[in-house]
């Protein structure tokens, strides 16, 4: 294993290492437009030039091996001049159109030039024009002009999707990215392109003139839009509620976990965020006389409570059926089988549903759209006895075997039809619905109670691998909403059968003192980057 010192700091490290590998194991920043950790080296943007002792001229880190005895410096006099050089041929047909691109903020191109421009400009030309703000696909919009031909975005599209939409084209100062004829850049991961890009030239066209990127707060979480459960950032905007109509969440961004998603997102996750502003449930309601009124909420938990305390005392629990959507987290799932199941003594309480598989494929895409089936099986969170779905627990309803059926964002209409929620609704005496979305089982729904959506609360999911990783709140929750353990726990306090928990940390450290599977697993054990399950990772490992 070679040895190498870079600006002082020796450090051993394996063969075929590059000396821009060995600057991020020391964290020595070094600038780059072309290079990234996901794809292939390129080595043609030289931004990323250094000086190594021995050869006569500055060496790219992007592409040199490491050698035995090797000594870089990345910050002496010929290092930085070789990068102004550099800089300075890159920006020498770049349009000075900074206060009007929508990458301002987060360029490298503005970035760099703060650390390594040549600010006294020596240009003397007209500079050469080329398209601008071209749709080249649903979600990608191309500026040539911006572009500093690093080619991330062909090789993404080359390597990554295999789809091979974009090229360069032309020669000298006439090069610029284009798409092939008769393509788009329409590929499941396309919105990845704009990511990839360190400047100005591909960018969102969701998210493009929303809002500046200066006045985003960011929180790592992780994607519900299937069972991969792929890490995300949501970057929100409080602070100026006239952007983005409004809304909080201006877009998701992709967050590095190479035991998950490695650095990239679908768009189906990507652009699947709206339900967490909009068709939200704010406010608890009833249904009094034939008419929707909206309560309180202490009144909305009170009224549940109410039954389901009458139930118990009159032994008519069994009478009572819960359907439990996967999209819950851990904590929410363990705390509804616990109150329900356990202290409560109801069998019929379910997770397990057929939902029509979505799309798929070999890269990241799982045809589950739920990010938590597989924390809903190690949980168990399914009835006894005699029921074998959440189906044939509906079934069952409509049979007449319960009088109150309890959904925990379970959309029966959207699951089985009209005609299956028209006679559950004929059949009981009390649909409770807690959720946070409304739908058409909300709006028939005799006793509606909102709940938080992902964005807006702490917890866990379980990927369909078994790996267990941590969600956290961007920003408060919309209205009356509340984490479904927490309506839990209110419930347990009006009815006396006592479920309690301070936060959701604590559920979870319940549950690793309870099953088997999560057994060793911490908050602080999970981190960033998720955890096997105990089952899965003695699996792994054996």
């Amino acid at each position: 294993m070679p040895k190498v010192t870079i600006d002082g700091h020796e450090i051993e490290v394996s063969q075929g290492t590059t000396i821009m590998q060995a600057t991020k194991q020391l964290a020595i920043e070094v600038p780059y437009y072309c290079w990234h950790p996901g794809l292939s080296v390129a080595g043609n943007c030289r931004m990323c030039l250094v000086d190594v002792e021995g050869p006569p001229k500055p060496q790219i880190a992007c592409y040199t091996q490491v050698t035995e005895g090797m000594v870089v410096h990345t910050q002496s006099e010929k290092a930085k001049k070789a990068r102004k050089g550099t800089l300075e041929f890159l920006l020498s047909n770049h349009p000075l159109d900074c206060p009007v691109c929508d990458q301002a903020g987060e360029c490298d191109l503005q970035n760099f030039y703060m650390d390594h421009g040549q600010y006294d400009s020596r240009f003397d030309e007209q500079k050469h024009k080329k398209k601008k703000a071209q749709p080249v696909g649903e979600n990608v919009m191309l500026d040539q002009e911006r572009c500093v031909l690093c080619s991330r975005c062909v090789r993404f599209c080359d390597e990554i999707t295999g789809t091979g939409e974009l090229g360069i084209v032309n020669r000298g100062s006439h090069e610029e990215i284009t798409v092939f004829p008769g393509k788009e850049v329409n590929n499941a991961y396309s919105g990845n392109v704009v990511d990839i890009c360190p400047v100005g030239a591909l960018t969102d066209r969701d998210f493009r003139f929303k809002c500046r990127v200066w006045y985003l707060s960011s929180q790592d979480s992780v994607c519900p839009g299937c069972s991969q459960g792929c890490n995300i950032r949501i970057d929100s905007n409080l602070s100026r509620p006239q952007h983005g109509e409004g809304e909080r969440v201006m877009r998701l961004k992709p967050r590095e976990n190479l035991n998950v998603n490695d650095y990239w997102m679908c768009d189906e996750g990507r652009y699947n965020y709206n339900f967490i502003d909009r068709n939200r449930i704010q406010t608890a309601s009833r249904v009094k006389e034939g008419v929707v009124e909206e309560i309180l909420f202490e009144d909305a938990v009170d009224s549940l409570a109410s039954v389901l305390g009458d139930a118990v005392r009159e032994q008519r629990h069994g009478r009572i059926g819960v359907l439990v959507s996967t999209q819950l987290t851990n904590e929410d799932l363990f705390f509804v089988k616990k109150f329900f199941k356990t202290n409560l003594g109801m069998d019929a309480v379910e997770s397990r549903f057929s939902f029509p598989e979505g799309s798929s494929d070999d890269f990241l895409i799982k045809a589950d759209k739920s990010p938590n089936t597989a924390g809903a099986q190690a949980l168990e969170v399914i009835a006894s006895g005699t029921y074998q779905s959440g189906e044939d627990l509906i079934d069952k309803t409509i049979a007449g075997e319960f009088d109150v059926l309890i959904s925990f964002g379970v959309d029966i209409d959207g699951l089985l039809g009209k005609e299956k929620l028209d006679a559950i609704l004929e059949k009981v005496t009390l649909l409770a619905y807690v959720g946070s979305n409304h739908n058409e089982t909300s709006k028939k729904a005799q006793l509606v109670i909102p709940s938080t959506v992902y964005a807006e609360k702490d917890g866990t999911f379980t990927n369909v691998h078994g790996r267990v990783q941590r969600i956290w709140p961007a920003f408060p929750p919309l209205g009356q909403a509340r984490p479904e353990w927490q309506i839990i726990c209110d419930l347990s306090e009006k009815t006396g059968f006592s479920v309690s928990a301070d936060d959701a940390e604590s559920i979870f450290s319940e549950i690793t003192q309870t099953v088997s599977s999560f057994q060793g697993l911490s908050y602080e054990k999970l981190g960033k980057e998720g955890s096997l399950l105990s089952t899965v990772k003695e699996t792994v490992e054996k």
